[in-house]
């Protein structure tokens, strides 16, 4: 028979173990400890825990831990770790760092089942769910790379790697509860942003669940026929439905949501493509447009677009009154940057 994750038991539930064991209520906090603040990765280094009690907990018990498997560096200082889950999957995080601040991109799935046209990921099959711990992890290692590269520690996480995180639902709720808790990573929700490629039914279930984290929907076309060419998921989740979900979202929350839109050359750049962009954008309280240099993968037809055309874009917004930001692409010659995750190197 498979052992439980001890990492899926409650602190109470740690202690009904150990109650059952004749073992003190302290021991269950200690253990707690070593799982979600000191990061053990096997009970064996669990070094004020006794060796009779370590042997027992492994007998009961499995500590499924996420392993780095291989590291790249960027000339551009990002730092790209692809992981290894316990039953032998590889899925990929990313340490960005800039002056102001060090994000972890983390993934949510192993694969992805959305087949966006632009994404190296989506054309890989999604084989399961990372579980919540498994998140909690990729973050871990992040931080512990961000504090020995640069001497600091993370400052934002974005779920923005492998996978859709809302299909993820409660895997990613889970590993953000953690990651804010006190006993866990203490990082506030304010600095965690989830992005989603548009799953209305889900969006307006973090409405009801009143989550406190950021929201980013993936965009990329301001209206439903070229949206349906490039994300399938548009013919689920048109433009209207995600328009109506992220209304209900902030009701519900008051939370920051910003727009991502992927600029490809002569196909979501000209200047009515803004225009719709901008008809969206006044139809939500979105704080932001974050407009995404295009980063090339194999077999997809598009390219991102002449600078000129970008530049013409841009200002098209200003001149609307859109809070908008150009996003250079950081890691592309790692295949880290946005939408190449796909297992390579």
């Amino acid at each position: 028979m498979a052992k439980q994750n001890i990492r899926s038991l409650s602190l109470t539930q740690i202690e009904e173990y150990f109650q059952l064991h004749n073992q003190p209520k302290y021991r269950a906090k200690q253990l707690y400890e070593w799982l979600w603040q000191k990061h053990a990765y096997s009970f064996d280094a669990m070094t004020n825990v006794s060796k009779d009690l370590r042997q027992q907990l492994s007998y009961d018990f499995d500590l499924l831990a996420l392993r780095t498997d291989a590291v790249q560096h960027s000339e551009d200082g990002t730092i790209k770790s692809r992981f290894i889950t316990h039953d032998n999957h590889l899925i990929e995080g990313v340490l960005i760092p800039t002056d102001e601040r060090k994000t972890a991109c983390v993934s949510s799935q192993v694969g992805c089942s959305l087949s966006c046209k632009f994404c190296a990921t989506g054309k890989m099959e999604r084989k399961r769910n990372l579980t919540f711990d498994e998140i909690y992890d990729q973050v871990v290692l992040i931080n512990q790379q961000s504090q020995i590269s640069y001497n600091q520690k993370l400052s934002n996480i974005v779920f923005m790697g492998m996978g859709e995180p809302l299909m993820n639902y409660n895997g990613v709720l889970k590993a953000v509860e953690r990651i804010t808790a006190a006993d866990g990573l203490g990082m506030s929700p304010k600095r965690i942003t989830v992005s989603t490629a548009g799953v209305a039914k889900q969006i307006r279930m973090l409405g009801d669940d009143k989550v406190k984290f950021k929201l980013a929907l993936s965009l990329h076309a301001a209206n439903d026929k070229k949206r349906n060419e490039i994300m399938p998921i548009n013919e689920s989740n048109n433009i209207k439905a995600l328009i109506d979900a992220l209304n209900y979202f902030y009701k519900h929350t008051d939370n920051h949501i910003t727009f991502e839109y992927i600029l490809f050359k002569n196909f979501n750049d000209s200047l009515k493509d803004a225009d719709e962009l901008v008809k969206v954008y006044r139809q939500v309280p979105a704080d932001l447009i974050n407009i995404i240099e295009y980063n090339p993968i194999d077999n997809f037809g598009l390219v991102k677009p002449d600078e000129e055309v970008t530049e013409q874009f841009m200002t098209y917004l200003e001149k609307n009154r859109v809070n908008a930001r150009l996003r250079r692409s950081r890691g592309k010659d790692i295949d880290a940057a946005c939408g190449q995750l796909a297992n390579k190197g």
